[in-house]
């Protein structure tokens, strides 16, 4: 009976000491994670992916508002002139361009711009050796004389605009190429008015050295603003008449322009959009009314634009075309150039097409 009893009784449950089950579970009952577990890594993981897409929605949100209040702030993304790259020794050009030299213009108190002039292929054997006072003698050689206006982001030493110089240099053209103020080696803040000013320093000097060369201006995306808006002050205040003007990948105006690059279309439904970011472009002061300038200029307009720039549609181009050619009393004058999708030439790469010099002589004889 005794033997009976004690095999139909429980044995207790293992103590402290013991290896059962009880002896691995926590005071309060819950059991730890086997080693090595991916639990607590996967819930880091978790919070660490929803900490970044709350910060990015809070940025997402309040950059509209900051801009509108700080209008400052998208001066910075329409001159991108702290995208400083490439960097290169500017006072080197010998190193990417051939018979070319540096040199620099005080444009306003406090404020010197950096200037490449190219010369023309032609000249590049007698070139070497040669002193900036001989290069300065060359631009009264009746060779063409563009005036070179880039656009948003990098300097005169950015690979596609140094393509362009060697393209025309090679067609026969002097080159000067300018990094506006805050771009490149150039000093001070850049401004509308400010890329203006500088501008027009350079077209003074280049007009008291070259004679009876035709000079042009040449703007490309942001600096078609700035070749009209030069082109117009000298009309109006001056009376001057710039030879020609050639503007690549244009657009009507910078509210226009800003609506459709590809920087703003992640607010392009954000409500209110046109309030706080369209509209704080005239609060900070930034206009480049081609649309309104090309209503007053009679220079001869050269207009180039690639079907596939994903970066200033050519409608905006094709649209600025039939404002100026509505307006221009001699319809000669004014001429648009599109290059086919298929070639791919996009935004920037127009100079690759082995036609673009003769395009622009064709125009030059043709208005003359």
């Amino acid at each position: 009976m005794k033997r009976r009893s004690e095999r139909g009784v429980a044995p207790p449950p293992p103590g402290p000491q013991g290896e059962g089950p009880a002896a691995r579970a926590s005071p309060g009952g819950a059991r730890d994670p086997p080693a090595g577990s991916p639990r607590p890594r996967r819930r880091w993981s978790s919070w660490l992916f929803r900490t970044l897409i709350l910060n990015l929605f809070i940025i997402y949100v309040s950059l509209p508002f900051l801009i509108r209040l700080f209008p400052a702030l998208l001066a910075k993304f329409v001159f991108l002139n702290i995208a400083a790259c490439p960097f290169v020794d500017f006072g080197k050009p010998e190193l990417l361009l051939n018979h070319t030299v540096n040199f620099y213009l005080t444009t306003e108190p406090e404020v010197t711009v950096g200037v490449w002039h190219v010369l023309p292929g032609s000249r590049g054997i007698e070139a070497q050796g040669k002193d900036r006072s001989w290069y300065e003698k060359t631009l009264a050689d009746d060779n063409p004389v563009i005036i070179y206006l880039h656009g948003n982001g990098g300097n005169r030493a950015s690979g596609h605009r140094v393509s362009l110089m060697k393209v025309m240099s090679g067609a026969g053209f002097h080159i000067l190429a300018l990094d506006y103020r805050g771009y490149g080696d150039s000093s001070g803040t850049p401004s509308e008015t400010g890329l203006t000013t500088d501008v027009i320093c350079l077209y003074d000097w280049v007009r008291a050295r070259s004679g009876n060369s035709t000079v042009l201006f040449w703007g490309h995306s942001l600096g078609t603003g700035v070749a009209t808006n030069v082109a117009r002050k000298l009309l109006e205040e001056r009376g001057i008449q710039v030879d020609m003007i050639v503007l690549e990948s244009s657009y009507t105006n910078i509210r226009e322009a800003a609506a459709h690059v590809p920087i703003t279309r992640i607010y392009r439904k954000f409500p209110g959009f046109e309030y706080l970011i369209l509209d704080s472009l005239a609060l900070g002061h930034m206009f480049f009314r081609n649309d309104e300038n090309v209503q007053v200029l009679s220079s001869p307009l050269l207009m180039l634009h690639a079907e596939d720039d994903s970066v200033v549609p050519i409608q905006l181009g094709r649209k600025l075309f039939e404002i100026a050619f509505h307006s221009y009393e001699n319809k000669d004058k004014v001429k648009f150039v599109a290059f086919p999708g298929k070639l791919g030439f996009g935004h920037e790469n127009i100079c690759s097409n082995p036609e673009l010099p003769a395009i622009v002589k064709d125009f030059m004889k043709n208005i003359k």
